[in-house]
């Protein structure tokens, strides 16, 4: 059976008190609580230790928002997938369409990160989605199939069975659109025959695919009743406990 997840990405907010305090609520809202998924909780760098040491990890799971495509060396402001892991980090969100569009992340560097990732024993939340003009020219099928097959389709069966995806249609991120609970599933469903013609259909069932792109409490128990939508990768809606916490129980 997949796992369902529910992913907060908190981005570039909250200082490190704020983070910690943060991080401490929801681990409270979550003690004795029974959940049906799993709950992740994306950071910034500096956050991570201090909130993997603040909160119970069989409960929370820490993801740090990015790692270098490099090992080590000279790459002054980098931090490696090594360094991720070593602050007792289990996750990494990567490619997120932040870091494609502002940093200019391409499918070979996104490739090289996957592959330091899942070396250094980190789970890669592999972000993937469309444009609004992409979706208009009716290419967003096309798009995300290259997205997938140019980053992560150099990767064993075996390989692939570590990587958790993340749907984001570019469009409904932080506009206050969302993409329909039909789309969702429409996308979810291609994503899935894609990766059964790569790796079979066991892998395909195993790997769980998430909806993000202001996901919230009020769309969250829609969304999350399609076959195909394992759970969500959570922006604005994941800085609160108050909003976050009902995302999780929508499962």
């Amino acid at each position: 059976m997949r796992k369902k997840i529910v992913a907060g990405n908190w981005k570039m907010n909250k200082n490190l008190q704020e983070g910690l305090a943060l991080a401490q609520e929801l681990d409270a809202a979550l003690k004795g609580k029974t959940v049906n998924c799993d709950v992740v909780i994306g950071t910034p760098f500096i956050h991570l230790t201090s909130v993997v040491n603040a909160v119970d990890t069989t409960k929370i799971g820490v993801a740090a928002q990015n790692c270098a495509d490099k090992a080590s060396g000279a790459y002054t402001g980098e931090v490696s997938a090594e360094m991720v892991a070593s602050t007792g980090a289990k996750y990494v969100i990567l490619g997120h369409s932040e870091r494609r569009a502002y940093y200019h992340e391409t499918a070979e560097i996104l490739k090289e990160k996957v592959l330091l990732a899942l070396k250094n024993n980190l789970t890669p939340i592999f972000c993937i989605g469309e444009v609004l003009e992409e979706r208009e020219a009716g290419r967003h099928f096309e798009v995300v199939k290259s997205q997938i097959e140019e980053s992560l389709f150099d990767l064993s069966a075996e390989d692939f069975s570590k990587i958790v995806l993340a749907y984001e249609p570019v469009w409904a991120i932080g506009t206050g659109k969302t993409a329909t609970a039909e789309q969702a599933q429409e996308m979810h469903a291609f994503i899935r025959k894609t990766l059964a013609g790569k790796y079979g259909e066991e892998v395909a069932d195993n790997t769980s695919i998430l909806y993000g792109g202001s996901c919230n409490a009020s769309n969250a128990k829609e969304l999350f009743a399609n076959p195909d939508v394992d759970g969500g990768l959570i922006g604005g809606a994941s800085l609160g406990v108050d909003k976050f916490m009902p995302i999780v129980e929508a499962f």
